[in-house]
């Protein structure tokens, strides 16, 4: 009689620890960081070739926006900007002119130096030559600066047409539909053929390789969690029955909240919890918010 009693308790604790070793410290569902692509310009949408479920990989171009406006405005500021440079003035030859008549002048002032070496011209004629040579360089100076500072002027005058002309290529860049992060496409708002405006939200794309489990602790179990530790998460199996998968704790919340309504009954929404992310590597079996369980290693 004494040994059926022990056998009856000894299977009862047995019972016990397996039905405790399944019960789960939190429970959430999978999500992933979705990216929102929206475009970057404004006009009719010429081609547009993202559908939903396909895998687009990043730096992909993905469509085109109509930028025949652009490409004329740019067009347009360009030729103003050749208008402007046409005013240039030629510096080399108006200055060229009074270097050689200062030149011709210096040769006259030797010549004339030796003539009054030899007392066959007077020192008035070398005074002459010495003041005309001074004239046309000081024309030369004056001309010089005029003509750079004309120079200058128009230069300037081109540099708000040319900054213009930057913000256009920008802009025309901007027509390309770049896919950003590698990833499936989740959601399609628009179609080819549409206008669209800046920011108008084009398609959605989340990388699926790794989901997170954004699960719910009690305070309790607080202590048992920290960043980088390895913990299992359990999704459903026909049956049931589990599925394992390892996960790694990648971020703890600092503030409680109330229970989310769809993890809990009504009496055990009112508990305050801590909100953890697990980051799980998908071999392509979860999904975007499929509930799952998770089960402290350390427990």
């Amino acid at each position: 009689m004494r040994s059926a009693i022990t056998a009856i308790l000894l299977a009862a604790a047995l019972t016990a620890c397996r039905s405790n070793d399944d019960n789960a410290d939190a429970y959430g569902n999978f999500e992933a960081v979705e990216t929102v692509v929206s475009a970057e310009g404004t006009g009719k949408l010429l081609s547009f070739t993202v559908e939903e479920g396909m895998t687009l990989p990043a730096d992909t171009i993905v469509g085109w926006i109509d930028s025949t406006q652009l490409s004329l405005k740019k067009s347009q500021l360009k030729a103003n900007i050749r208008a402007v440079l046409s005013k240039v003035p030629e510096t080399g030859p108006q200055l060229e002119v009074i270097r050689q008549q200062i030149a011709t002048q210096k040769v006259e002032q030797r010549r004339i130096q030796n003539l009054v070496k030899a007392n066959a011209a007077t020192t008035k004629q070398l005074d002459d030559v010495n003041a005309q040579i001074a004239v046309l360089e000081k024309q030369y100076r004056s001309l010089a600066s005029s003509l750079q500072t004309q120079v200058s002027g128009y230069t300037s005058e081109t540099q708000p047409l040319e900054a213009q002309v930057l913000q256009l290529n920008d802009q025309l860049r901007q027509t390309r539909i770049v896919n950003p992060v590698g990833g499936i496409v989740l959601t399609k708002y628009v179609e080819p053929g549409e206008v669209v405006n800046y920011g108008k939200p084009l398609y959605k794309i989340a990388n699926l390789s790794s989901l997170i489990l954004r699960a719910y602790v009690g305070e309790e179990l607080l202590g048992h969690v920290k960043v980088g530790q390895q913990v299992t998460v359990r999704t459903d199996e026909p049956g049931g029955k589990y599925r394992q998968w390892p996960g790694t704790v990648t971020w703890v919340s600092a503030e409680a909240e109330f229970t989310p309504k769809v993890i809990q009954t009504k009496e055990e929404r009112t508990n305050l919890v801590y909100a953890v992310k697990v980051k799980v590597e998908n071999d392509g079996s979860l999904k975007i918010g499929m509930p799952a369980e998770l089960k402290l290693s350390n427990r």
